[in-house]
């Protein structure tokens, strides 16, 4: 893996680590309940991957850096609780920056492994993905990939976006842009309210 996208990896940790952490503490968890929720949030979507693309042991047990940085985000969040938790929507926030960082990050490293486009680009949206589905569900609600907000299609859209300018315009300003898009439709689709579910016409 090289520094770029290491680099992704480790902020989609910190971020993931922190909208998890976020969860905990608004499920009222003790400490070592934040901990859990912090570390599935950041490495689960990543694990699923690993183990899909057969690359075991997975990262983050190769990698105890993924496990510090972790921690790093459980104490940054309890020590300005007050300044995160009074960001509007910190979560979200957090959330959107993880999902845009790590689709990016997951997509490339299913194409490492020579698989085919289409595959790689799901892989991504599974990194993406999968640690908030763990998160919501420790947290007794229903996850974000299944509500009607906009959320695994913006991981699809920025891989697509990735694919086809690598191509073109180097992976740097790749990486930078379909990041970008991620995180833009995002943040405007929960903004605006939009959403991609289809009327059901009622009978009678």
């Amino acid at each position: 893996m090289d520094y770029a996208v290491l680099t992704i990896d480790y902020l989609g940790t910190l971020v993931f680590a922190i909208s998890g952490a976020l969860a905990g503490l608004r499920s009222r968890f003790d400490v070592f309940g934040v901990f859990i929720m912090a570390l599935v949030t950041a490495i689960g979507g990543g694990t699923l991957r690993d183990l899909l693309l057969g690359s075991t042991p997975v990262n983050w047990l190769l990698h105890p850096t993924y496990v510090y940085i972790v921690i790093g985000a459980v104490a940054l969040t309890y020590l300005f609780r007050t300044q995160v938790v009074a960001l509007r929507r910190s979560r979200f926030l957090f959330d959107t920056i993880g999902i845009a960082l790590y689709t990016v990050a997951g997509l490339q490293k299913a194409l490492d492994y020579d698989l085919s486009p289409l595959i790689a680009v799901m892989l991504g949206v599974v990194s993406a993905t999968f640690g908030g589905v763990i998160r919501d569900v420790l947290s007794g609600e229903p996850p974000l990939i299944f509500r009607r907000e906009i959320y695994a299609s913006a991981c699809l859209a920025g891989g697509v976006v990735f694919l086809l300018l690598s191509t073109v315009v180097g992976e740097t300003v790749s990486t930078m842009t379909a990041s970008l898009v991620v995180f833009l439709i995002r943040f405007f689709a929960v903004r605006n309210k939009w959403s991609l579910t289809i009327p059901v016409r009622k009978r009678g």
